[in-house]
């Protein structure tokens, strides 16, 4: 059992992606949770006196045009950026891969009817599609995760639909219906367990794609909302100010950047370790 585990865990920590993807993973959640200890000034308060001041002893980043400190506002505003990211992503798993379980296995006109409405939504580009929700809902950080879920949780649909199909015709599956093993057994013991490495792999890309979609509905104002510092409206907010104080457009576009990239070499690095582990009959 330990040498499987040793096997399992080496053959992760050999991908570079997988590695670099982790040790970032590792800084921002470590700066999510406790990046409060260094905040020594309320993200919220403005300060007209200190105003777009350079970094310094007392505000390690500057200040932005209201005099709230940089480094708290994008301390908090991870927190905000990842958190909804991650509430967006697991609602739409939440919802798209059960209708994709039921779709698959059961087949026939539940089948077609989920599928036709899959097709329909699919059949306009996600982020107008959420821009046309968002702006219907109103501008809020609320209106926007309902927005993104509505856009994506479609494609896990459609992807664990195409995966159940592929695994409800193997010899285990038929097995199982042959000796009467209810649906819900059925799913639980065979074919999530198969389907669930290459949802976690695009769960896990997907982050990056709604980081992204959160800040930039934030940046044109379908978004959060000022002052709320979320790293899209922060962006949106230093626009103005950038040719004289670059720094406050440079600093939450790093945060969102190197977010993404770890996100993205996660998935990388999953996709290859779970690519391996079925080559190599690991399980």
């Amino acid at each position: 059992m330990m040498e499987t585990i040793k096997i399992k865990t080496s053959t992760l920590l050999q991908n570079p992606n997988m590695l670099v993807g982790m040790v970032l993973a590792v800084v921002l959640f470590g700066i999510t949770i406790f990046g409060e200890v260094f905040v020594v000034h309320d993200p919220f308060q403005i300060d007209m006196n200190n105003r777009l001041n350079g970094a310094s002893p007392i505000n390690w980043l500057g200040t932005d045009q209201l005099g709230r400190d940089v480094f708290s506002r994008i301390i908090y505003g991870a927190k905000l950026t990842i958190g909804l990211s991650l509430l967006a992503i697991i609602l739409a798993v939440g919802i798209g891969v059960p209708i994709g379980l039921v779709s698959g296995y059961i087949g026939g006109k539940l089948d077609a009817i989920l599928m036709r409405i899959v097709d329909g939504i699919l059949s306009f580009p996600d982020f107008i599609l959420a821009i046309v929700i968002a702006g219907m809902l109103g501008p809020n950080l609320t209106n926007l995760i309902i927005a993104i879920v509505i856009v994506r949780w479609i494609v896990y649909a459609r992807i664990v639909r195409g995966l159940v199909l592929g695994e409800k015709e193997k010899e285990y599956v038929l097995v199982s219906k042959i000796s009467n093993s209810s649906f819900l057994k059925t799913v639980r013991m065979h074919l999530l367990p198969h389907v669930m490495p290459d949802i976690i792999v695009m769960a896990a890309i997907d982050i990056g794609k709604v980081i992204l979609l959160i800040s930039a509905f934030s940046y044109i104002g379908l978004g959060a909302q000022p002052p709320i510092p979320e790293w899209g409206a922060m962006l949106n907010d230093a626009r103005g100010y950038f040719q004289v104080h670059p720094f406050l457009m440079i600093f939450p576009g790093v945060a969102i950047v190197l977010t993404v990239l770890c996100f993205n070499l996660l998935g990388d690095g999953l996709k290859s370790y779970f690519d391996i582990r079925k080559g190599r009959g690991f399980m």
